[in-house]
């Protein structure tokens, strides 16, 4: 295959940034772009250099020529087209979060074949820090992994010029409100700094919905929580401290950090001017002894494309993709059983 014929289900923002990632790619071309309200997908052709047109999902998976198929509608109603799409024989780049659930995933796995599958959760490891803190990890220097620790908050922001989309805070629709939007994104780049060798166990967790005072600034109808916490206890007694809010009642704060018996490490994963990540580890004779394994500058548009340029080159070369759909599955199982604790208000195994 010279270049991989990529077309896009969804030409909301993200499925848009597909197509220009696509466009600027030395493996894949902008091919094909489906949505409901053609003029969109008109749009998106015509502004990357895209053949086709379509109005039905389907009628792009059905064509021949499309190599593969990013999907960038909700969960809810991309599911069933991703199935279709593997037992088609497509390669599929799906974004976050990866399912509705975990069961979902299971049959994607099942469907996937010898295609390469991926979900767009992967792309905090497109930082050059990322890859730094793996890479430390994987040498040892932590000792045995105690806590895995995010805690990140985003403020109220006052009335927005527009409002936010209704999928993003609508259980039907998403899976889930603030876990599954951005709790993906944590689970994925500390799992992965990790190395993908921590199997999660057992869950307890609460949520809460958008507090009182910015309810007039969300869609009308939305159901999804806003504010998750949850403990998760791993096989070998790793633990999973996690907490994530929006809207909330507290100013900016973001913690993202790996403690292991022997050390620990400060992580950033967002974008940030003069980023450190931080060794820090302890000796009988000075006590706290601390280090910058990593430090620059680093950006969102450097970010960009990241999945769909990993995902081109992972078709075209034969390697896995940054986040397969095991992968993905191990945090959709930890979304679950964070839905299923706080809805019942006991530990569940995930």
């Amino acid at each position: 295959m010279d270049k991989v014929k990529l077309g896009v289900i969804g030409c909301g923002v993200m499925g848009v940034r597909h197509l220009a990632a696509a466009a600027r790619s030395e493996h894949a071309v902008p091919f094909a772009a489906a949505d409901l309200m053609r003029e969109r997908a008109e749009a998106a052709v015509k502004e990357h250099g895209a053949e086709r047109v379509y109005t039905d999902g389907r009628d792009l998976i059905a064509d021949e020529d499309v190599d593969a198929v990013v999907f960038a509608a909700p969960a809810a109603h991309r599911d069933a087209l991703v199935i279709e799409a593997l037992k088609a024989g497509k390669h599929v780049l799906i974004e976050k979060p990866v399912a509705m659930n975990a069961d979902v995933v299971r049959r994607m796995i099942e469907a996937r074949g010898d295609r390469v599958a991926a979900c767009c959760s992967c792309r905090f490891h497109a930082y050059a820090s990322a890859r730094a803190a793996a890479a430390f990890v994987s040498t040892g220097a932590l000792g045995d992994l105690r806590v895995i620790h995010c805690r990140a908050f985003t403020p109220a922001r006052g009335t927005p010029k527009k409002m936010p989309p209704v999928w993003r805070l609508v259980k039907a629709l998403n899976g889930g409100g603030i876990m599954a939007n951005w709790g993906c994104y944590d689970l994925d780049y500390l799992l992965g700094v990790c190395g993908w060798k921590l199997e999660p166990r057992l869950c307890l967790a609460q949520t809460w919905q958008v507090p009182p005072a910015s309810r007039p600034n969300v869609a009308e109808g939305s159901d999804a929580e806003t504010h998750a916490v949850a403990l998760v206890l791993c096989e070998g007694g790793t633990v999973i401290s996690f907490e994530r809010g929006e809207y909330m009642p507290h100013p900016d704060s973001a913690v993202w950090e790996v403690v292991g018996t022997d050390g620990s490490i400060a992580l950033h994963m967002l974008y940030k001017d003069e980023k450190v990540i931080r060794h820090d580890a302890a000796t009988p004779e000075t006590g706290l002894v601390s280090q910058d394994i990593w430090s620059g500058t680093e950006t969102w548009a450097e970010m960009q494309g990241f999945e769909t340029l990993d995902f081109a080159e992972a078709i075209v070369t034969g390697r896995a993709p940054q986040t397969t759909l095991e992968k993905a599955l191990i945090v959709q199982r930890i979304t679950d059983a964070i839905y299923r604790s706080a809805d019942t208000g006991k530990a569940v195994e995930v």
